[in-house]
C-alpha cells in the first residue's frame, strides 16, 4: 500500500544494523528480514542509514530505496550561498523589466472577464496606479575640520570618504591580529595591517602601527584556545589598567563557524572587539574596513536645526525580532534594541539583545520587575538600562522618545504598540515618578509588495543608474492609509533589481510630528549608517536592531541544533544580554523555559559591536 510519510530524521545506525521489537515480550526482528518476509523484498544498500517516519514512542523505519521523493514539494529551510545566487539571478529585474512582467500578468489574468470579479463587482484596471511623490533632499555631512573637504553633500545617495576625516575617529592604542587562513603568509599579513593602520590614520583615527604583540597564524579548529592564549599574553605584556582595543582577525573565505565562534568568544567571554577581513579582500589590500568612533553626522545636527530632535535631548531607539528559520522548532526568537547615546548628533548607537519564546514577536524585556532577596522588588529591563547609559553618556536625560519598531506585520500593530508602548512608560516611571517623555512610535516595514516605478523610464532626472527612483522619493497619499498617518520612502540608490521602498506607519505620536518633519528625519537619519559611504534603505537604528539581533544567533551555545530536524529536542538558550536578571518564558511547542544569552562585556556594549 502506497503511502505518504513525513522524514523526521536519519538513523544512527545502518539499515542492516537496525532492529525492533515485534511483540509485546520485545522479540527484535532486523529490518532487513522484516522486508524480505513480509514484502519478499530484498534490501540492496544495507550500508545506508534508514528514514525515520514514526516518533520516538513508536520508531517506524523505511529503507531508502523503498520510497520516492514526493514532487513539487517547497522547500523551506535555508538557502546555501549558490543556490541564493542562483535564485537572485532569476528574481532580480530592472524596474522597466519588472513593471513590464506585472503589466503583462493583469492582461493575461483578464479580470474584466472573472465571474468572480464580475459577481462582486470588482473592476480592476490595466494601468499602474499613478501617484504623487516628492525628492527629499540629501542632507549635508559634517566631517572633520582638519580634512581637505569638511562636509559634502551626498549625490544619488552615495558619497566617498576621499579627502574627508572621520569627525570623531576613534583611538586604537592597543591591538593584535591573528591569522586563520593557511593562504595568507605572515609577512603578507603584516603588510595587511599596517596599510589598514595607514588608512585608518590618514582617516583620522589614532591608531598605533605597532601590535602589542606580533601577528600569529592559527588553525580554525582552535579558535578558542589560541584567542584565550593571545588576549592572555597580550593583557600580560599591558599591565594593569590598561584594554586591548581591538582584535583583527584575517578568515578564510568560506569559514563555515569560525566567524561566529570566535564573535561569541570575544563579546561574551573576553570582553574584546573584533574586526574580521576576509582572505580575499587582504590579497586585494581594500583600505575599506573602518573601525570606532563616529565617521560622519548631519550638518543640521550639529547646528541645531533638525526639527522635534535638536530642540531638546531626544533618544532615537530601534527594535527587531528575528525569528529562528522554518524547521527550526526548539531554537528561541531573538530581540535586539539599540538606543543612540549622543545628542544632538545621533549617531552613535549602543545595543542590546536577549532572548524570548520561539516565534514571540512582543518584546519580553524590554521592562520587567523581580524580587531580589536582599533588596526587595527590582525593576529593569532593556529600555530602562538604554535610559540611564543615555544620561551617563550625555549628562542628560532624554526629553523626548523616537521608537522605530522593525519586523511587525500589519496584524500586530496594535498588540505590539499596547504591550512595548507601556513598558516604555513603565522604564521611564520606573526612574523617577512622573517621568513620561512624550513617544513617538513607528513600525518600519520592508516586507510588503508595493513597488513604485518612474512614469517615464527614459528621464533622466527621475530614475538612478539602476533605473530605479530616485533616493529620498516619498508617496504618502493614493496607496496609504485614508486615515493613519503612514508613507512610503525610497531612501537608498538602487543598485540591481527594482528597489522596494521601505513603509513607514506612525501608530502613537505624543511628539505631533509633521508628515515632513518626520519623513525628512528618517531621510536624513538613513544618511548615518556607519558601515559605507551610502544611505540606506531603512532607518540605521531598525537596521543595527537587525544586526544586532543576527548577531546573537551566534551566542547561542554551539550545540544548539541548526538542522530543524524534528528529533534534536534541544533547548533553546536566551534572556537578557545586558546582563540583567533573566526571566523565563514559554513559547508554543517549547517545552524547557528559555535559557539566557551569555551576557555580553560591559565595553562590548559600549560600542556598535554588531556592525
Amino acid at each position: 500500500m502506497r503511502r505518504k510519510y513525513r522524514i523526521s530524521g536519519l538513523t544512527s545506525q545502518t539499515t542492516g544494523e537496525l532492529t525492533f521489537p515485534v511483540d509485546e515480550s520485545g522479540t527484535l526482528k532486523s529490518v532487513v528480514e522484516y522486508f524480505y518476509e513480509t514484502y519478499g523484498f530484498v534490501i540492496q544498500h544495507t550500508q545506508w542509514p534508514c528514514l525515520q517516519v514514526g516518533n520516538q514512542q513508536r520508531p517506524n523505519y523505511l529503507p531508502m530505496e523503498v520510497c520516492k521523493i514526493v514532487e513539487g514539494q517547497r522547500y523551506s529551510k535555508r538557502l546555501n550561498e549558490r543556490q541564493i545566487t542562483a535564485l537572485l539571478k532569476v528574481t532580480c529585474q530592472r524596474p522597466h523589466e519588472r513593471e513590464r512582467d506585472i503589466m503583462q500578468t493583469v492582461h493575461h489574468n483578464a479580470y474584466h472577464e472573472d465571474p468572480y470579479a464580475r459577481e462582486f463587482g470588482i473592476k480592476i484596471s490595466e494601468k499602474l496606479a499613478s501617484v504623487e511623490a516628492r525628492i527629499l533632499p540629501a542632507p549635508w555631512l559634517k566631517y572633520h575640520d582638519t580634512g581637505k573637504e569638511k562636509d559634502c553633500l551626498p549625490q544619488v545617495g552615495q558619497w566617498n570618504m576621499m579627502n574627508k576625516k572621520m569627525v570623531n575617529g576613534g583611538t586604537v592604542n592597543h591591538w593584535i591580529c591573528i591569522n586563520f587562513s593557511r593562504h595568507v603568509q605572515d609577512s603578507v599579513a603584516r603588510g595587511f595591517c599596517f596599510e589598514l593602520a595607514q588608512m585608518c590614520y590618514i582617516s583620522g583615527m589614532a591608531f598605533n602601527p605597532e601590535p602589542v604583540i606580533p601577528p600569529i597564524s592559527a588553525r580554525p579548529e582552535h579558535v578558542e584556545k589560541v584567542l584565550k592564549t593571545r588576549y592572555h599574553d597580550a593583557m600580560t605584556k599591558l599591565g594593569q589598567g590598561k584594554e586591548l582595543d581591538l582584535l583583527i582577525v584575517i578568515l578564510p573565505d568560506n569559514n563555515g563557524s569560525l566567524y561566529g565562534d570566535l564573535k561569541r568568544i570575544c563579546e561574551t567571554d573576553l570582553g574584546l572587539v573584533s574586526q574580521c577581513c576576509l582572505t580575499k579582500h587582504v590579497f586585494k589590500m581594500s583600505k575599506q574596513y573602518m573601525v570606532g568612533g563616529r565617521n560622519t553626522v548631519l550638518v543640521d545636527a550639529i547646528s541645531r536645526r533638525i526639527p522635534l530632535v535638536s530642540d531638546r535631548p531626544t533618544i532615537i531607539f530601534g527594535a527587531d525580532v528575528t525569528h529562528p528559520h522554518p524547521g527550526e522548532d526548539s531554537s528561541p526568537s531573538i530581540a535586539a534594541v539599540v538606543a543612540s547615546q549622543d545628542w544632538p548628533e545621533v549617531t552613535k548607537y549602543a545595543g542590546l539583545v536577549c532572548a524570548q519564546a520561539h516565534r514571540q514577536e512582543l518584546i519580553q524585556d524590554l521592562f520587567k520587575t523581580w524580587q531580589d532577596p536582599v533588596r526587595g522588588a527590582v525593576s529593569g529591563g532593556m529600555i530602562k538600562e538604554l535610559l540611564i547609559s543615555f544620561r551617563r553618556a550625555t549628562g542628560q536625560k532624554p526629553q523626548r522618545i523616537i521608537f522605530y519598531r522593525d519586523g511587525v506585520s500589519e496584524g500586530q500593530f496594535y498588540q505590539v504598540l499596547l504591550y512595548e508602548l507601556d513598558a516604555i512608560r513603565k522604564a521611564c516611571a520606573s526612574l523617577e515618578p512622573n517621568y513620561q517623555p512624550p513617544v513617538t512610535f513607528v513600525v518600519v516595514q520592508k516586507r510588503h509588495h508595493t513597488r513604485l516605478f518612474a512614469n517615464n523610464h527614459h528621464d533622466r532626472n527621475a530614475v538612478d543608474r539602476s533605473g530605479n527612483i530616485l533616493p529620498g522619493t516619498v508617496v504618502d497619499s493614493k496607496i496609504c492609509h485614508p486615515t493613519e498617518f503612514d508613507f512610503y520612502l525610497c531612501s537608498h540608490a538602487g543598485i540591481q533589481g527594482t528597489s522596494r521602498p521601505a513603509h513607514y506607519h506612525v501608530l502613537w505620536d505624543e511628539n505631533k510630528f509633521t508628515a515632513d518633519g518626520l519623513q525628512s528625519l528618517t531621510n536624513n537619519l538613513c544618511y548615518t549608517y556607519a558601515r559605507c559611504t551610502r544611505s540606506v534603505s531603512i532607518v540605521p537604528p531598525a537596521y543595527y536592531a537587525h544586526l544586532a539581533a543576527f548577531r546573537a544567533r551566534f551566542y547561542m551555545e554551539p550545540e544548539t541544533s541548526d538542522s530543524g530536524s524534528m528529533t534534536s529536542g534541544t533547548i533553546g538558550r536566551g534572556g537578557m544580554g545586558g546582563g540583567v536578571g533573566a526571566r523565563s518564558t514559554r513559547g508554543p511547542g517549547v517545552g524547557a523555559a528559555v535559557r539566557p544569552l551569555p551576557a555580553l562585556k560591559e565595553n562590548v556594549k559600549r560600542v556598535m559591536f554588531y556592525c
